[in-house]
């Protein structure tokens, strides 16, 4: 018997589109021998559609409760943030991914860091401003330049800005808050920009994949959201590392998955410095310890994106990774 599969997606945040674009390669890639689809969509102004037919919201919630497992292909506020999360288990529908609490602290990137730093991970060094605040003097003798503004709960690189002159950090600022009245002002970390998988299978086993190199082109200052989608930018799999760094990365994303109580899947993003700036010991053999940048609970799903090309190297190919991670929702929700 086929298992009932609703695939969730769109939402109000700015990244309505990426969510769109996730949804698609899903539904493309899922097997329809093995899973009967219903497509649900939350559009931009939070009208429901199902299967392409508008309904109201206690249909589109009726819908899902009738569904064996669900797919929240959502990024972003309203939707990657613990909020559909809490409304699936409100209703009592398995559905794959992070639960309420891993997806609200991963979203906010500011609790992230706390949470990771805890953990004895190392974490870029910033300082977390709130509505109407503004870096202090002493803040920027601190932090030095350039630095790196960014809101405190978006994704996509949305809102995010470099600065290298004190001057931009006004701008940077008004940029950051139309996404996010919370912001972070972090210290530039330089070195490579190394992303890591980590995947849980159906019976608890969690692994992290081939570490995935970001190469960004010219034209950019940094991997923002023109170098994530528009094609510009170049990723290496596996990154060319030796073994030890490799190694090291992959049990700082383990430790990550297991300090913000994750589920299923989650991506680590790094920069690994060219030295250890920090006076830190260096671990295995001389790899500088590795600087955890952000996570994110739910990546983007489309053929290009990282999480499901680290997979693809490894040898799990796109249907197959659905089909773990729904048989992992699953059995979790038997488990509870």
């Amino acid at each position: 018997m086929s298992i009932r599969l609703a695939v969730l997606y769109g939402g109000r945040s700015g990244e309505h589109e990426v969510s769109r674009r996730s949804a698609a390669s899903i539904l493309a890639h899922l097997d329809r021998d093995a899973y009967r689809v219903t497509r649900v969509l939350v559009e931009r102004d939070g009208r429901w559609q199902v299967d392409g037919v508008p309904v109201t919201l206690s249909a589109a919630l009726r819908v899902l409760t009738a569904q064996d497992v669900v797919f929240p292909a959502m990024h972003g506020p309203y939707g990657e943030d613990g909020n559909v999360q809490s409304m699936l288990d409100w209703l009592g529908v398995p559905y794959v991914g992070n639960g309420v609490f891993a997806s609200a602290a991963g979203m906010d990137k500011a609790v992230t860091k706390k949470l990771l730093g805890a953990e004895g991970l190392r974490v870029t060094t910033g300082v977390t401003l709130r509505d109407g605040e503004y870096l202090s003097q002493a803040e920027q003798q601190r932090l030095g330049l350039p630095v790196f503004v960014k809101p405190a709960r978006a994704g996509s690189s949305l809102g995010v800005s470099r600065v290298d002159q004190w001057w931009q950090l006004p701008a940077a600022l008004r940029l950051a808050r139309e996404a996010d009245p919370k912001v972070l002002v972090e210290r530039a970390v330089p070195g490579r920009e190394i992303d890591v998988g980590v995947l849980q299978y159906p019976d608890g086993r969690v692994e992290a994949g081939p570490p995935l190199e970001i190469g960004v082109p010219p034209s950019a200052a940094f991997f923002d959201h023109a170098a994530k989608y528009d094609g510009g930018a170049v990723f290496q799999i596996p990154a060319p590392l030796d073994a030890a760094t490799t190694r090291l990365l992959q049990d700082r994303a383990l430790r990550a998955f297991h300090a913000l109580g994750c589920r299923g899947l989650l991506r680590v993003d790094f920069f690994l410095p060219a030295d250890d700036l920090s006076g830190n010991d260096l671990a295995d053999g001389g790899s500088a310890e590795p600087v955890v940048n952000e996570v994110n609970t739910f990546p983007g799903f489309t053929d290009a994106s990282q999480y499901p090309r680290i997979w693809a190297r490894a040898g799990i190919a796109f249907p197959r990774l659905l089909d773990i991670l729904i048989d992992g929702a699953r059995n979790a929700a038997a488990a509870r």
